[in-house]
């Protein structure tokens, strides 16, 4: 039996759907079985990382966890590795591209709590493996209002170039791992086959959407206000814009990871755009 949590998000929904196509035992760790809109083949059951003891019930019978961290530092991750410690023998961990194992602390703090996490999940006696993934390419999704109202994306840093990652190979690269052998202690870099400025990728997008679509560049103390006042900690939105900033004089670097481990091809940004195209319609 293998675990899932964040079973309901971009990148969980596809490990579960992809763990039942591969014949897995497979059960989904959701806060809302009622809502949580997978099939009915696969065993959905209640719990929350942010309450360990509601666990319990759901790592009985399992051999393996799939782990994505949903909260902005390790703080709960302990308690939370001492119950999948009970029961499985192995975890896999959806982590970042952007931890630096040549530093003591992270630069910004979403990398912070992954390396934090990492250390935690390397102590643990668990059988470990780690996916750092590279940009996400559903990340794309938040400009879904403004290409469906007016097709111009208003942000900073339109040079950064990054090779985004869609959310299916990630969930392929983990069914692999956690359905086969040969991956404990192994730190997997993960990315998209590509290098494309945001610029491109809002073109991109409008292409596969069948919608005009074009980048407008505005100030970064400018888009820093929208973020604070959407609620976003500064040391987070701080993080991410420095890490923009970066890609805009080195690009982030491709690795053929995905295409070692699945035997096939990481898929384009673009083919992400055609698989997400309604979104933005």
């Amino acid at each position: 039996m293998i675990l899932v949590t964040g079973a309901t998000g971009n990148v969980g929904r596809q490990v579960v759907s992809q763990l039942r196509d591969a014949g897995a035992a497979v059960r989904a760790l959701v806060r809302d079985p009622s809502s949580a809109g997978l099939p009915e083949e696969v065993d959905v059951v209640r719990g929350d990382l942010s309450a360990p003891d509601t666990l319990e019930a759901a790592l009985d019978g399992v051999e393996s966890v799939f782990l994505v961290w949903p909260f902005f530092t390790a703080d709960g991750a302990p308690a939370v590795l001492d119950a999948v410690g009970r029961h499985a023998r192995r975890i896999v961990y959806l982590s970042s591209a952007g931890v630096r194992e040549d530093v003591e602390r992270q630069g910004d703090p979403i990398n912070q709590f992954h390396a934090d996490v990492e250390r935690l999940i390397e102590r643990s006696g668990l059988e470990w493996t780690f996916l750092r993934a590279g940009g996400f390419a559903t990340n794309a999704l938040a400009w879904a209002p403004e290409i469906r109202d007016g097709g111009v994306v208003r942000a900073p840093f339109g040079a950064a170039t990054r090779s985004l990652i869609h959310e299916r190979d990630i969930a392929a690269v983990a069914v692999r791992v956690l359905t086969g052998d040969g991956h404990g202690g192994a730190k997997h870099h993960l990315t998209g086959p590509e290098l494309l400025s945001t610029v491109e990728q809002v073109r991109a997008v409008g292409e596969a959407a069948g919608r005009p679509a074009r980048f407008e560049e505005v100030p970064v103390e400018e888009a820093r206000r929208q973020m604070l006042a959407s609620g976003w900690p500064a040391s987070v939105v701080d993080g991410i814009f420095d890490a923009h900033a970066g890609m805009v004089t080195e690009p982030e670097r491709i690795t053929s990871t995905v295409e070692e481990i699945t035997g096939v091809p990481a898929r384009t940004f673009r083919q992400w755009a055609a698989d997400h195209a309604d979104d933005f319609r």
